[in-house]
């Protein structure tokens, strides 16, 4: 159960404001903010927060800082959309129809989201606390110049060129939604300071279509990008397996100050976008090796994020506040709290899991052994392709 991998911590943060939920693209999309809401109630009601974890609201986020990384075009556009999203706007900034429409309001709720996972790192770096978690956060997918795969802005990297800025040399940023982290990886392809790591299904199956195990930075920074695609059904064990043989010492080799970390849950088998077979205990397992990683390797510092997930009730309550959990060093109680039940009953009339744990996923033969062979081929190539260029062999 989450909580029980490494012991008591120091101070730990919870970065929330609940103006975040104007992040909305509106009825029926699959990115609601009632997701993070039911989160933080449940981290509440399970006792995580209070002596030495504390909530915090993050402050303004310039747009001075959005235009280190976002194109001052698509910013204007968005921000012009933002105002009267029936107004008409090129389709390259990605804001329309479909994934990503535009919404009343959305720039400053991107700026929000921004505001929030800077002040994590913030938190984290100037030592203020020794972990901080954002779940509003973790848009992934946005670029300099476009929306996409509903992220505006690309809060992540904001928070990685932050801390550049302040004076970080090594910072790792690892993905563990299932879709490739392609925006974040875009941004800092180039730059040897910045390790970005992502597991995520192939995509060859699922958008947005990149994060080929061969792809591994640009020209002047080989093996800044590390990419570890998964086959559909692969299951906890086959991904914990893999990331131990692989990701685990890359990290180690890295040697990062501080570990910043996208937690998208959509990697559940149930989750409606995707086609990976991980359990909620498969992820607790995941959050205690990165927050294991954290105090082995950075001193402890550890931000992390939200991102994907699509079960709105039954998984991303649960795994995130499982993660939180993680990071307080407390331990979960067997049960949802009846209080929480009653909530979701009330805000979204779907039934509420009642137990932070869930039964072994069963898999036909033949897709557990397509899943292996997948990932031993991806682990393989990573291991000749990344691992020599941080000197592991």
């Amino acid at each position: 159960m989450a909580g029980e991998g490494t012991g008591a911590v120091g101070r730990v943060a919870l970065i929330w404001d609940e103006a975040v939920a104007s992040y909305d693209f509106g009825s029926g999309h699959p990115l609601a903010p009632i997701r993070v809401e039911l989160t933080v109630d449940l981290i509440r009601r399970t006792g995580l927060v209070g002596n030495g974890v504390d909530e915090v609201r993050p402050p303004e986020f310039h747009e001075v800082d959005l235009l280190r990384l976002h194109r001052d075009d698509f910013v204007d556009t968005v921000r012009r959309l933002s105002n009267d999203p029936t107004a008409r706007a090129s389709s390259r900034y990605g804001l329309g129809a479909g994934d990503t429409p535009a919404f009343p309001g959305m720039h400053p709720a991107s700026l929000l989201v921004c505001g929030g996972t800077r002040e994590a790192a913030r938190q984290v770096w100037e030592g203020e606390a020794d972990h901080a978690f954002h779940p509003s956060g973790g848009l992934h997918h946005a670029m300099p110049d476009h929306a996409a795969g509903f992220c505006i802005y690309n809060d992540p990297a904001l928070a990685i060129d932050w801390l550049l800025e302040a004076g970080a040399e090594r910072v790792c940023y690892v993905d563990v939604d299932v879709h490739h982290g392609d925006g974040v990886e875009l941004m800092f392809r180039d730059d040897p300071r910045v390790l970005t790591i992502s597991l995520h299904e192939s995509g060859r199956y699922l958008f947005p279509g990149t994060g080929d195990v061969t792809d591994i930075g640009g020209e002047g920074a080989l093996g800044s990008a590390a990419n570890l695609p998964f086959a559909p059904g692969t299951y906890g064990e086959l991904w914990l397996s893999s990331f131990d043989e692989v990701v685990d010492p890359l990290i180690r080799a890295f040697a990062p100050e501080i570990l910043i970390t996208q937690l998208g849950c959509d990697t559940h088998v149930n989750d409606p976008l995707a086609h990976l077979a991980l359990t909620v205990d498969d992820m607790g397992t995941i959050y205690s090796r990165l927050h294991r990683l954290a105090h082995e390797v950075c001193d402890g510092r550890w931000v992390a994020t939200g991102g994907g997930g699509y079960r709105l009730v039954e998984v991303v309550p649960r795994v995130w506040t499982m993660a939180f959990a993680e990071m307080t060093g407390r331990t979960l109680p067997v049960e949802t709290p009846m209080g929480w039940q009653e909530l979701v009953v009330a805000r979204t009339g779907a039934n509420p899991p009642r137990s932070f744990h869930e039964d072994p996923v069963t898999l036909s033969p033949a897709m557990r052994e397509q899943a292996r062979e997948a990932a031993h081929s991806s682990v393989s190539a990573f291991r000749s392709l990344v691992l020599p260029h941080h000197g592991v062999r």
